[in-house]
């Protein structure tokens, strides 16, 4: 009987630590590039990326509403939350996929959206996230590939996440007028520039 129960005892934490390891290989990155709808999904399409989500962070106000973030007031910008493996796929690699996915060059703006809410913006959880935005972007000016560079390299704060209706709305929602004229162009061009970051189709 000692000898099963010290056996079992062994087991548990043997599968603690497994669980344990498992579950740290998974981290969470936050962007912000104009709409989180087209945001969402196309960081969905990304492979080593588990699931995105569709929220509102960098503001001043406690859970902020859409509707209140449609001010521009608040601070908050539409954020989608990358939960990502990182066994899988690197943040410096979300960075690419982040900079390959929008127009880094337009203050407040992307296509028809404009506002402070729409501003392109890395949220970092840590030093490491930090240096690497900061450098990444630095190469990107020395390489000239954009006339300027807009984003903003803030601390994350607080994500709140989106009301329920904007989780998925692009794949909810494949024939609203928003949809077929701004999300889907958008992710064909990420998709054309980025097809080594794509998840594998059954």
């Amino acid at each position: 009987m000692i000898k099963y129960t010290l056996f079992f005892s062994i087991f548990l934490v043997i599968s603690a630590s497994h669980a344990q390891k498992s579950k740290s290989k998974y981290k969470d990155a936050y962007f912000a590039s104009g709409c989180f709808w087209c945001v969402e999904a196309i960081f969905e399409t990304v492979k080593g990326v588990d699931y995105a989500e569709s929220g509102y962070t960098g503001g001043s106000i406690k859970n902020p509403t859409y509707e209140a973030i449609c001010t521009g007031k608040t601070g908050h910008a539409e954020t989608v939350k990358v939960h990502y493996d990182t066994t899988v796929i690197s943040y410096k690699e979300l960075l690419r996929v982040f900079f390959n996915s929008h127009d880094p060059s337009t203050l407040n703006k992307q296509g028809p959206d404009s506002g402070t809410q729409y501003r392109s913006a890395i949220f970092y959880s840590n030093n490491n996230e930090k240096n690497l935005a900061t450098d990444y972007i630095k190469q990107l000016k020395k390489d000239g590939k954009f006339k300027t560079i807009t984003t903003q390299v803030e601390p994350l704060t607080v994500f709140y996440k989106a009301e329920a209706y904007h989780q998925d709305f692009e794949k909810n929602n494949p024939n609203n007028p928003y949809v077929k004229s701004v999300s889907h162009p958008r992710m064909d061009a990420f998709k054309k520039k980025s097809k080594e970051f794509l998840k594998k189709k059954n």
